[in-house]
């Protein structure tokens, strides 16, 4: 299996880094269709042709209503790649990364490639075992750290997901 941490360096190299962000928590957009739990939300960004779009979903921690976290899927400008991009909130401790288990396996973590006034960034690029994965889950839990003790599990609903992102256009 592809590692998160490969994917990260893939993505790194690629440099795929650099690409507009749709899907802040506050992001602008319109929400085209639903899917499940996800929706498409579609917007054009500043300086854009041409309207883009991404399957996202918003959740908070179940026990600590003030952390929550954005997760976005989205096809590159070039149209190679699908990427997943996670917002967390600032405050998170950022060297220990955001885990991922799926419906009880842990999958590994992705590490954070940079941070803005909303919230720091996780990418990863969508293919292989980890696509699988998700697309066949039922529950994925996102954990951030805000101390390298404590985690905090994030459980994001995957149904909808495979359906959603066979319609990222």
């Amino acid at each position: 299996m592809v590692s998160i941490r490969q994917n990260i360096a893939t993505l790194l190299s690629a440099g795929l880094v650099a690409l507009a962000t749709i899907g802040s928590a506050s992001a602008q957009g319109t929400v085209k269709s639903s899917h499940g739990a996800w929706s498409m939300v579609c917007d054009t960004p500043p300086g854009a042709s041409s309207e883009q779009c991404a399957l996202m979903q918003n959740v908070v921690a179940q026990d600590r209503s003030e952390v929550g976290l954005s997760v976005v899927v989205l096809r590159t400008a070039d149209k190679e790649s699908e990427i997943m991009r996670v917002l967390a909130p600032l405050g998170v401790l950022l060297p220990n990364g955001l885990g991922l288990n799926v419906d009880g396996k842990d999958i590994g973590r992705a590490y954070f490639v940079r941070c803005f006034q909303d919230g720091c960034y996780a990418e990863v690029i969508l293919q292989g075992e980890l696509l699988e994965t998700l697309k066949k889950g039922n529950t994925a839990t996102f954990i951030v750290f805000q101390t390298p003790e404590e985690g905090i599990g994030i459980p994001v609903d995957l149904s909808g997901f495979s359906d959603g992102y066979s319609k990222i256009p």
